[in-house]
């Protein structure tokens, strides 16, 4: 593996730690590459059935290398096409996973960092999470990232801080939907553990068309072809090996056969503290 990416698999979840803590994690074209493909390679893998996203040293993602863009400033409008498609397809690489996706912020994610935190299923932050889309400050755009950015917050407020690159805390990227949940950055593991106590337990099938439903119901309008894609969809996965299991163990007051199969690697939820 790259030193640039840790990746770690425990109890069926795949850590991917983004590991350039001296420029924050900041990324450049190799760690673009190498990223999409660990991605594709732990969507591949049976043993991994949840993937975290996360960043070594005190941000989880400054976004572009300074040196990188410097580079960038010196290619061509082909090159720098070329570039920029390689950063849409990582990012869509990481949206496309059939796997649930949780990114652990713990500090900053600036720029392309929070099109990352976007891009995942579901993102938890520590209290010193802060976020900021800074490239209007610097004359650009924050194209690639914005089809999952501005999915998260929505037009109207995608406008405001794209156009300002204001710096978002935590508490305020939760109420624009960055971020799923925060914690405090003693509890942010076990935050994190708790979701993938929950994540773990569901059927791995289902899981991978639940994603695709989403974003297939979200892009779409209510219509009768969506009525009917929506009713040929509950219809195949109940006829299905693992939805047929499902209900029978259900019908039959017992833990499904993946339960059974993944309980011993289960990551257990945090115990509560008594009062």
């Amino acid at each position: 593996m790259a030193d640039n990416l840790i990746v770690e698999k425990r109890n069926q979840v795949a850590i991917v730690t983004l590991n350039r803590p001296e420029v924050r994690n900041a990324f450049d074209d190799v760690m673009i590459s190498n990223l999409t493909e660990t991605l594709l390679g732990l969507d591949k893998d049976d043993s991994v059935r949840v993937v975290v996203l996360a960043g070594a040293g005190k941000a989880f993602c400054a976004g572009a290398d300074l040196n990188w863009m410097k580079r960038m400033a010196g290619y061509g409008y082909e090159d720098n096409l070329e570039d920029a498609n390689a950063l849409a397809y990582m990012l869509k690489t990481l949206d496309l996973m059939s796997k649930p996706t949780v990114a652990r912020v713990h500090g900053p994610a600036y720029a392309g960092g929070v099109g990352l935190v976007a891009a995942c299923d579901i993102a938890i932050g520590s209290q010193e999470a802060e976020f900021c889309l800074t490239e209007v400050k610097l004359g650009l755009s924050p194209a690639t990232i914005s089809p999952y950015v501005v999915r998260a917050m929505g037009e109207r407020l995608a406008r405001r801080y794209f156009l300002t690159g204001e710096v978002i805390d935590a508490g305020e990227a939760y109420r624009l939907r960055l971020l799923s949940d925060v914690s405090s950055s003693e509890e942010l593991d076990g935050a994190v553990n708790a979701v993938l106590g929950h994540l773990i337990v569901g059927g791995r099938e289902a899981q991978a068309r639940i994603k695709d439903l989403v974003r297939t119901v979200a892009a779409g309008a209510v219509d009768d072809a969506m009525i009917a894609d929506t009713a040929r969809r509950i219809a195949e996965i109940r006829v299905s090996s693992e939805g047929r299991e499902g209900i029978a163990s259900f019908l039959e007051k017992r833990k499904p056969a993946w339960v059974k199969d993944f309980e011993a690697a289960q990551i257990k939820p945090p115990r509560k503290k008594k009062k």
